[in-house]
Formats: structure tokens, sequence, C-alpha cells
């Protein structure tokens, strides 16, 4: 089984991120496209990421843009996104080379991805969801977006994992429904949101367990609402959620928000792990 961690901000370089991820005795780490430092013309640089993840033995996963948009209504906007993605999967398939050499080798390279809920219109008896009253060209918008997908990642072991945040809205299901019916597209379960979501997300979750990949691992509470935490710190039942990746061979990011946390959690697991096992 094998952990990564995020890029942290609290780390100024590539570099630093991976000497924190050695010293963890992490595995890899997720360049996370919120970061200036890792937008797509950074990680074109193939050359310098495979450089140094080779010296140091890991290899990375990547955390798409979580404001991207590819259903926007202003074309130029999400084609911009698109574009986006088109060249953030050439970059997964450059990489591609340290998840075999560092990495197990046996599973998919993850592009994490987040559903964007779009605009509401705010009526004096209720809020209106674009995405809702507008499904069809929502719906249209991501047929073609699977369609695309497919053919930017043709054969490359390569797959877009979706990740719930706060909650699925219903439109949001039904086109993640529509890429699930190709193996180009795959779940992400981030068990902090979904705690913090009062766990709203794992009926849909559960109906597509074979789709689960990827895990988002850190802990969170429902009252208040509370995620990011290092593990012990909140109210997830870890040993239920790590053991389940751990049954599916799934990738594990202890998405921590800090240093000290991400210690912390590297700690619990060293303690846990060894009393599972035992």
């Amino acid at each position: 089984m094998q952990f990564g961690m995020p890029t942290l901000i609290e780390n100024q370089t590539l570099e630093d991120n991976i000497i924190l991820c050695n010293s963890l005795g992490l595995d890899f780490i997720e360049l996370n496209m919120n970061i200036p430092e890792y937008q797509i013309d950074s990680l074109e640089q193939t050359d310098k990421l495979i450089g140094i993840a080779e010296e140091a033995g890991i290899y990375f996963t990547i955390h798409l843009d979580e404001n991207l948009n590819i259903a926007d209504f202003n074309p130029l906007v999400a084609n911009a996104y698109l574009e986006t993605v088109r060249r953030t999967i050439n970059v997964a398939k450059k990489i591609k080379i340290l998840d075999d050499q560092n990495g197990d080798g046996k599973k998919p390279l993850i592009v994490n991805m987040h559903m964007n809920h779009g605009i509401h219109i705010t009526l004096p008896d209720r809020k209106v969801q674009m995405y809702d009253r507008d499904f069809d060209r929502y719906m249209n918008s991501f047929m073609s977006f699977r369609t695309l997908c497919e053919e930017w990642i043709g054969d490359s072991d390569i797959v877009i994992a979706i990740e719930n945040t706060d909650g699925f809205r219903s439109y949001e299901q039904k086109a993640i429904e529509h890429l699930l019916k190709s193996p180009k597209f795959g779940l992400t379960w981030d068990i902090g949101h979904s705690k913090a979501a009062k766990e709203k997300d794992v009926p849909f979750i559960m109906e597509n367990m074979s789709h689960l990949l990827h895990f988002h691992i850190h802990d969170g509470t429902e009252v208040p609402p509370q995620n990011h935490l290092a593990l012990g710190d909140g109210e997830i039942d870890l040993s239920e959620r790590i053991s389940l990746a751990e049954r599916i061979n799934a990738r594990c990011v202890l998405e921590t928000k800090t240093v000290e946390a991400l210690k912390k959690s590297v700690e619990w697991l060293q303690v846990n792990i060894d009393a599972w096992e035992d």
C-alpha cells in the first residue's frame, strides 16, 4: 500500500516537498495545480520533474485546479479548461515512467479532479442551480469531455479520478455516472470531505465502488464541519477507511495542509498500521 503527500504551501519549492516526502518515508507527491508553482507551464518541464524524482526515488500524481469547469457557459472559459486538461494528460503520460520505476507499477497514474457546482441564482423562495436548469447543455459538455479525454489518454495507463467535496449534486451524479462508463475515469474518496459533509456522498460512492481508485486521507468532524485534520484528531473511523483502501489497492494521499499535521499523521499510521497487522 502506497502513501503520498500533497504539495504544501509552507514549502516554497518542489525540492522542499521532496525532502519532506523522503524524510517521512512516503512514496509520492500529488502536484496541486491550485498552487502557482505547479501551473501547467511548470509541469510541462517534465525532464526536470523526472530528474529530481528519479534521484529521490518517488513519483507524482496530479491534482487539477479545483476551479476546473469544463461545462462553463462561456465557451472561451470552458475551452481554456479543456486545454488545461489536455496538456495535463500529456504531462501525466511523460511522468508515468516514475510510477513504473518507483511505484508498484500496477495501478494507473491518477489525475484528480473536482466537479464544479456552477453558479446558482437566488429567487425569493429558492436557489436555482443553473446546471440543473440547463441540464441538457451541462450533460452535453460532459459527453464531449469523456470523448476528448479518451482520445487524449489513448492507450496510456492514466485515469482521471473524480473527488467528492461537499456533496455531489444530482446533476453531477448523472454526469459522473456517464464518465464512469469509460475506463479512463474513476473515483477518489476524500474521507475528510465526506465526514464534514455528513457522509452524504457515501451511498453514491458505495454504488460505484468498482470505480474507486484513489483516497485522500485526513481526519474530520461533522459538528462543527472540519476536515484536513491530522489523523487521530477527528471522528472518522480511520481503520475502516484505510482498510478498505488497502483491500482495493488504492493509493492514499495524506491530505493535511501543514507540515506539522502531515508528520503527526505519518506517526499515527506507523503506530496503528503495525497494530492492525499484529
